[in-house]
């Protein structure tokens, strides 16, 4: 009768593989790009095709800013050099455009989501628009559009609310378009407009200051 298997006995340093070899908390962790490229694993035309790669395979996904690329491929590990190079080259033939880009911005978040100049501006900048290129695609919006989204808006807040005191409907409604890049003047104002179009007393409420 045979001797019974039991589990392989632990030594110190982690587990050993039935090969002799570590286990996987023992091994070493993976070179970036531009480790490889010191190293002479891979040539630099190699690394600039690698970044090319990964950039096409990022913008089938989305649409992204030059800085977002940038970061992307800096936690990727590409040198700068690489990725000067291949955006410089994105940026001649048209595929990364932020003046574009940030056109789409202002008209998706306006149009679908009801956000405000400061709302959008505020996303503009997170997704490294320069403030040149920003002010130039806000301007798109028209004060009376920005004006009539947030009333919309409102309305649409202040009737989802209609089981509730009017000062939680007030609060809550002022809070959402604020989140949305409405000042707090103006939210109150529409506020104030969407409960008195439902025949709400709203005399007493005043008015808030930007």
């Amino acid at each position: 009768m045979g001797k019974r298997r039991g589990r392989p006995a632990a030594r110190e340093g982690g587990w050993t593989s039935s090969r002799g070899g570590r286990g996987s908390a023992d091994r070493a962790p993976r070179k970036t790009v531009a480790e490889r490229l010191e190293s002479g694993e891979i040539s630099r035309d190699e690394a600039v095709e690698k970044a090319r790669e990964t950039v096409l395979k990022i913008l089938t996904a989305a649409q992204k800013s030059r800085r977002e690329l940038e970061q992307s491929l800096a936690r990727k590990g590409y040198p700068e050099d690489v990725v000067v190079q291949v955006l410089d080259r994105f940026d001649e033939v048209g595929l990364v455009d932020d003046a574009t880009y940030a056109e789409t911005i202002v008209r998706t978040r306006h149009a679908e989501r009801g956000l405000a100049r400061r709302g959008i501006a505020a996303e503009l900048r997170r997704r490294g628009i320069d403030e040149d290129t920003a002010i130039e695609a806000l301007d798109q919006l028209d004060p009376d559009d920005e004006r009539a989204a947030g009333a919309k808006l409102a309305t649409k807040l202040i009737t989802r609310t209609r089981s509730l005191d009017r000062e939680v409907r007030v609060r809550r409604a002022v809070g959402s378009l604020a989140r949305k890049g409405y000042s707090p003047g103006l939210a109150f104002e529409l506020v104030r407009e969407a409960l008195a179009a439902e025949g709400e007393d709203t005399d007493d409420l005043g008015y808030a200051e930007d």
